[in-house]
């Protein structure tokens, strides 16, 4: 499958430490002709860490997107009804998202723009990033894994020795992530 003239919505949150390979893919999807709109959580457009500035990662994402992204509530909720988007990655996603996704919650731009998407039965794909993931969060995952037009990168453990309830998912995958869950299907094995 083509993702050329495919609309793309491309969600940020705030897990800092994926955003180089974040990007990294980002310019595959525009070089592969995608159309792709970037949407920003509260704390990613606000929070500086050790890996970056936050106003440094809004203005990246507009140079290779050539698009605006969306930064607010209001500007997320016409993907909706205004069918913006093919497909919505959430990419990164953190344990926070995961559990107030699972659970119904819609308070930052984010959480928004993935209700108004999922409510024209179109895919959402997941690229997990969390320290929680098999603690608390587990039980998130699992409602989520078991949702209607919701697709996950594969993903797994990244630091088993020092962090054993840590999962993140593996980027590289994006593509083809992509290209099944725009056929309706979940990319296999979605755990490596």
């Amino acid at each position: 499958m083509s993702l050329e003239g495919k609309h793309i919505g491309v969600a940020f949150t705030g897990s800092f430490c994926t955003y180089e390979n974040v990007f990294t893919e980002l310019k595959k999807l525009v070089e592969q002709g995608a159309t792709v709109q970037t949407i920003f959580s509260n704390a990613s457009q606000s929070l500086d860490s050790r890996f970056g500035n936050a106003s440094d990662f809004v203005k990246k994402a507009e140079e290779i997107t050539g698009i605006k992204p969306m930064l607010t509530i209001p500007q997320a909720e016409p993907i909706g009804p205004g069918g913006l988007l093919d497909i919505l990655v959430i990419f990164p996603c953190t344990g926070n998202t995961i559990a107030k996704l699972a659970n119904g919650i819609t308070d930052t731009p984010v959480l928004m723009a993935a209700k108004a998407h999922l409510r024209n039965n179109k895919p959402l794909l997941i690229s997990i990033s969390t320290n929680d993931a098999l603690g608390i969060n587990m039980k998130n995952i699992g409602m989520l894994l078991n949702s209607k037009n919701i697709y996950f990168i594969p993903f797994g453990q990244d630091n088993p020795a020092k962090k054993p309830n840590s999962m993140i998912a593996h980027t590289q995958l994006l593509i083809p992530s992509l290209e099944a869950a725009l056929s309706g299907r979940q990319y296999q094995p979605v755990i490596q």
